[in-house]
């Protein structure tokens, strides 16, 4: 049978009371009583009852956590980051997946609802745009980390899209390149028409009609597959830098290249965004954008503690920076393609 209050203070000699006020650290009990007692029930192996804690605190200790994949690395390092303040704090993390499907988000999210916890964290969503109304109704704090919507949310914690574009943009402008092109995706909408515009934007600045053959959306499914897909077209394009939505993107791109003996970064330079840890390994190594994933998921759980202390929190924006490695140079076209393809 477990180990109940009751057994501690039958041991100690005390009432079931005073165990309960000195495991609960109330100062009415000395500090010595409260040592002993804490002890005792160490090796006793007393385990809380979290059900019944719950009922008396009306919190149980849970954030539930919405992403759209744990496949994606990007993803892993912000639960990380969610998870390094919520064990501080003693919170537990519940996990769950929407597979960038709204409707699936939004269920996920009255599920964990009903499941009593005590706040909830979104990862690229979209229920803010879709399901405004709904989100009214739960009566949770509720922090969205790089938020796809336009609608109304509550608190978030974003990535400056924009400036990491104009970053990624500008270093292949610096490097000669005039033959850009973007890599897009539609499962992540906001994000992605952000950087397409910003990406646009950049180019305008420096005299460049932006050409809508070099600005291709795949519609496979995963981001890596994405990137495989897209060599043919941007070859096709005359492409000789290219801009991808996200490293997994960039390194299916890379793949692709390998596989088709198309020199990177002499015929096409690729840069990413993310700065996942496999940015690393592959040849060439990846130059990115690093978003710092981690501290992101840090913020949102920081975030969500202060809600719950009933502190006023202001929605943050955070700001990706340029990483130069191996994958980009100045473009370099052979004799024989440069009928076909014009910088």
């Amino acid at each position: 049978m477990p180990i109940t209050i009751k057994d501690i203070a039958k041991k100690a000699g005390v009432s079931h009371t005073t165990v309960s006020r000195a495991l609960n650290n109330n100062p009415v009990i000395s500090p010595q009583t409260r040592k002993r007692i804490q002890k005792l029930a160490q090796q006793m192996g007393y385990t809380p009852n979290t059900v019944a804690q719950s009922l008396l605190t009306r919190r149980t200790g849970t954030v539930g956590m919405v992403v759209t994949t744990i496949a994606d690395p990007f993803i892993v390092r912000v639960v990380e980051g969610v998870e390094e303040i919520a064990q501080q704090a003693g919170y537990s993390i519940f996990l769950a997946t929407s597979h960038n499907n709204p409707a699936r988000e939004m269920e996920v999210v009255k599920t964990l609802h009903r499941r009593r916890v005590d706040a909830i964290i979104v990862a690229a969503s979209r229920v803010g745009e879709l399901y405004a109304s709904q989100l009214d109704q739960i009566q949770v704090p509720i922090v969205l980390i790089n938020n796809q919507g336009e609608g109304k949310y509550l608190y978030s914690v974003t990535i400056d899209d924009n400036l990491g574009a104009r970053l990624a943009v500008e270093h292949l402008l610096d490097l000669g390149h005039r033959r850009i092109a973007y890599i897009s995706t539609a499962n992540r909408p906001k994000s992605s028409q952000q950087r397409l515009i910003s990406y646009q934007t950049t180019l305008h600045a420096v005299g460049i009609i932006p050409d809508p053959k070099l600005v291709i959306t795949p519609t496979v499914r995963g981001d890596f597959y994405r990137g495989q897909t897209s060599l043919e077209p941007l070859l096709r394009a005359g492409a000789t830098g290219v801009f991808c939505y996200n490293d997994l993107t960039a390194i299916g791109l890379l793949v692709a290249c390998a596989q088709q003996g198309v020199a990177v970064p002499n015929r096409l330079s690729v840069i990413g965004y993310d700065d996942i840890q496999e940015s690393l390994y592959v040849s060439p190594q990846l130059t990115t954008i690093r978003q710092p994933s981690f501290r992101l998921g840090e913020l949102a759980m920081g975030m969500v503690l202060d809600l719950l202390d009933d502190k006023q929190v202001q929605d943050q924006m955070m700001f990706g920076e340029l990483v130069v490695r191996a994958s980009t140079a100045p473009p370099q076209i052979v004799k024989e393609q440069k009928k076909e393809f014009v910088i």
